[in-house]
């Protein structure tokens, strides 16, 4: 079964969305946090809660906060 994309409005969105690649995730993965939201999934794929991953929650919350600020 095919993932559901995100909707965004830019047009390199709605590219991507039709290449078959989500553009969240392609967000992500230009963001270079790829391996903690990587690791995130990991946790949350093992524990199903998200309370029980907030190691994890912080490192990649950190990490695109920290892209946000660099691009800003």
């Amino acid at each position: 079964m095919a993932k559901a994309g995100h909707r965004w409005s830019s047009a390199a969105a709605e590219r991507e969305a039709e290449e078959g690649e989500d553009p969240l995730d392609a967000r992500i993965a230009r963001s270079g946090c790829l391996e903690q939201h990587r690791q995130l999934q990991e946790c949350m794929a093992e524990r199903r809660d998200w309370r029980h991953c907030q190691e994890q929650v912080r490192a990649f919350g950190a990490c695109m906060a920290r892209q946000q600020r660099q691009r800003g």
